[in-house]
């Protein structure tokens, strides 16, 4: 019998035929018996604070000047119902306290009738309050989403550190908790063309729209060719700033007892008096600055004296403890509950900057008194507060070193 030979190509081609035909036989069926998607695309649903907006409309709105809630709704809901809303809902918020400014939204039915069924006012940037006329009269506070991210930043002193955020177009808020950092240990007043500064912060986000700074987590700020180092550190339950080896940057007192000024006048034992045009000792410092910039108490003590004191003219005299008292002259308003024998904390507003007195401008006369005698501001020393525990020292190296190179790592 004749041997029949299969050639390798025909091999191959019989392969690739079978291969074929289970193709057919398994998926083709599928194919064939496949019905057409009819199925709606998902679509997510639009909210506003937290009302689900399906078949709904939002509309926004500001507060005007002299405007309230019934002015606001009347041309929606009843007399009867805003007056139950004034009367009965005070306890969650009070509707007198609404305020130019602020930001409303009114959610009505998608339909001719356009029927109010929300009433929302922003309290602030976070907290609303919701006004449910859905079915009976439901009212509730309620908040924004927030979220924090890790943002950074650097700037160069060319003339003061307000102007150094300002050219950069840095968040204000920023360099106010800056300031606030550095209160005990930076000059801010004496501050150089070159000094510089690098941060790391956390910004909020409310509702995913960044509304500004919040926490510094640390920094490092040179000033006079020195490195000032700050970082955020827990313990105890409680967050305070130390500096890298492992010390408070917190003092007894605060370098200064107001923001962003300028000193026009400096301690000096011989000075010509503007306005009686004769040479006298000036045992101070004056900032200059606008009317009503705010006065903070240098450190915690309790008042002396508050009140008109001739040519001081509104003056505030607080003792700190049995060495030091400051005095602050020249107020345009003293805050009413600074009266002889009240206590003040560190930072607390004590009154606001004026020119009472015999003065010739808008500043601060500010003068400290050690142990009854005069002493420069400018030059005294503080006592630091409580380092970092020594128990928590190897957690807050390994913090500092962390963030070393993240502050080196900005460009």
């Amino acid at each position: 019998m004749r041997k029949i030979s299969i050639k390798p190509i025909g091999l191959i081609s019989l392969v690739i035929l079978l291969l074929l035909i289970l193709i057919i036989v398994f998926f083709f069926p599928h194919f064939i018996n496949k019905k057409p998607d009819t199925e709606t695309p998902f679509v997510k649903p639009r909210f506003a604070y937290k009302i689900n907006l399906e078949n709904l409309d939002i509309q926004y709105g500001k507060v005007t000047t002299n405007q309230n809630l019934a002015a606001i709704l009347s041309p929606y809901i009843s007399a009867q119902l805003i007056d139950r809303i004034a009367r009965t809902t005070t306890g969650l918020f009070d509707v007198r306290k609404i305020k130019a400014g602020h930001s409303y939204a009114r959610i009505v039915k998608k339909d001719s009738t356009r029927k109010t069924l929300y009433f929302i006012y922003e309290i602030n940037e976070i907290e609303f309050i919701v006004y449910d006329f859905c079915d009976t009269l439901k009212v509730f506070k309620d908040k924004k989403k927030v979220a924090k991210r890790i943002k950074t930043a650097k700037g160069q002193i060319n003339s003061s550190l307000w102007n150094a955020f300002s050219e950069g177009k840095l968040d204000m808020n920023l360099g106010m908790n800056m300031a606030d950092v550095y209160a005990w240990t930076v000059d801010f007043y004496g501050l150089q063309k070159g000094d510089g500064f690098k941060v790391i912060y956390e910004e909020v986000l409310v509702d995913s729209i960044p509304i500004g700074a919040d926490r510094i987590l640390a920094s490092v700020f040179t000033s006079n060719g020195k490195d000032y180092y700050a970082f955020y550190f827990e313990q105890s339950g409680k967050g305070d700033y130390f500096e890298d080896k492992a010390q408070s940057l917190r003092r007894s007192f605060l370098k200064a007892p107001l923001k962003f000024s300028r000193i026009s006048s400096r301690f000096t034992k011989s000075r010509m008096h503007p306005i009686l045009r004769i040479a006298r000792p000036h045992f101070g410092v004056d900032y200059a600055a606008p009317r009503g910039t705010p006065v903070v108490s240098l450190g915690d003590g309790r008042v002396v004296s508050a009140g008109w004191h001739g040519g001081y003219g509104r003056l505030i005299s607080i003792r700190h403890n049995t060495v030091y008292t400051t005095s602050y002259a020249h107020l345009s308003k003293i805050e009413s509950r600074i009266k002889p024998g009240a206590h003040v904390s560190q930072g607390e507003v004590i009154g606001y900057v004026g020119s009472s007195g015999l003065s010739t401008g808008a500043h601060l006369d500010f003068r400290v008194y050690k142990n009854g005698s005069p002493t420069d501001p400018l030059k005294m020393e503080s006592p630091p507060a409580k380092p970092v525990e020594t128990v928590n020292i190897p957690n807050y190296q390994k913090l500092v070193s962390r963030m070393k190179l993240q502050l080196d790592s900005i460009h």
